[in-house]
């Protein structure tokens, strides 16, 4: 990857002594950003830094003595090629939390990332995720125990508030950088909103202004160009793309290279062919105890865009062996990638 970019877009962006390049995050989804996925993402290159799942405090504190490398645990396994990584974290106990986030440390992350910004109801109904927005007093008590029993840097994720008539978004930040934190990123949806409606990025700008401490933005990030108009718009530090990369695992590659070169390639056929079976063969190696509903969720995921990817969807969802669903997905391209050959022969005659 490059030093510099003919477009005016960050090269990177420092957190604590850390310095992340490129400018760009891989999001941390639940029953996506497992080890297996985000080394998919790494190798693709483009991707400046990788975060886990989100994953229970309570969780990571009963497991403290699991070992390091146990893939059992998939929450907090990750390998060395992971790095730099975040752990992130929820939950709504101060104590909890800061125990926690002391584990995450012991097993050799780079940085704690604390969610603010999850609206799912059983995460809610605890008072975690953006259930947290409605007291920033508890808010801050969780920042500044969890700042005090590492050494590691801090981060923290959260949405806009509660819904538009409860903005916290800049407070929020005014908050993470009072009590020593070395980032945030902001979602600027309402945990109201969901994932439906436009993500407002004047709410990221308005955060940007606020802080001096950098701020990633998040949220309708579909294309290399649109990560280019959010840090125009924003002023932002870095961007940070979640569902995009779960169905264009190539986001981050090509957003590096559209601000070296002005333009990035769209893959073909033949290279999610090689992509999808990459990954399912990764899930095999690795030893996922579900690679087969693994492999029929991202089946969805990865047949996005490709000429009679239903038809590769239904029969996947229809086999119960890895074997089965490997040559089922070898089957399929094997015809199209034929009957793709045919068509563009057919329209050079």
């Amino acid at each position: 990857m490059t030093d510099s970019y003919i477009l005016d877009f960050p090269v990177g962006y420092q957190v604590g002594p850390l310095q992340i390049r490129p400018a760009t995050v891989l999001a941390p989804m639940a029953g996506v950003t497992d080890t297996v996925f985000r080394r998919l993402i790494r190798n693709q290159g483009g991707c400046g830094l990788l975060m886990t799942e989100f994953t229970s405090s309570h969780g990571v504190v009963s497991t403290r003595h699991v070992k390091k490398h146990n893939r059992n645990f998939r929450y907090l396994y990750f390998q060395e090629e992971e790095h730099p990584i975040t752990c992130q974290l929820f939950g709504s106990n101060p104590d909890v939390m800061a125990d926690a986030a002391r584990v995450c440390e012991e097993r050799g992350f780079d940085i704690v990332d604390i969610n603010f910004g999850c609206p799912v109801n059983k995460v809610v109904k605890c008072n975690g995720g953006s259930g947290l927005l409605r007291d920033l007093p508890l808010v801050e008590n969780i920042l500044k125990k969890v700042r005090a029993a590492i050494s590691i840097p801090l981060t923290c994720k959260f949405r806009a508030g509660w819904n538009d008539k409860e903005l916290v978004f800049v407070p929020m930040a005014r908050l993470a950088e009072d009590c020593g934190l070395a980032a945030v990123a902001l979602h600027p949806r309402t945990r109201e909103q969901g994932y439906s409606g436009k993500a407002d990025w004047t709410r990221i700008a308005e955060a940007k202004a606020a802080v001096k401490i950098p701020v990633i933005g998040n949220g309708d990030i579909t294309s290399p160009e649109d990560a280019l108009r959010m840090f125009r718009e924003t002023n932002c530090d870095a961007v940070m793309i979640g569902r995009t990369a779960s169905y264009n695992p190539w986001i981050f590659k090509q957003i590096d290279e559209y601000l070296r070169t002005g333009s990035y390639t769209v893959p073909a056929d033949h290279e999610r062919y090689a992509m999808m079976k990459t990954y399912y063969q990764m899930l095999e190696a690795h030893g996922e105890s579900d690679a087969v509903g693994k492999m029929k969720q991202f089946a969805t995921y990865f047949t996005h865009g490709v000429r009679n990817g239903s038809k590769l969807r239904t029969t996947i969802y229809q086999l119960r062996e890895v074997s089965q669903i490997l040559a089922a997905v070898d089957a399929f391209f094997r015809v199209e990638l034929e009957a793709g050959s045919a068509l563009e022969c057919a329209r050079v005659a």
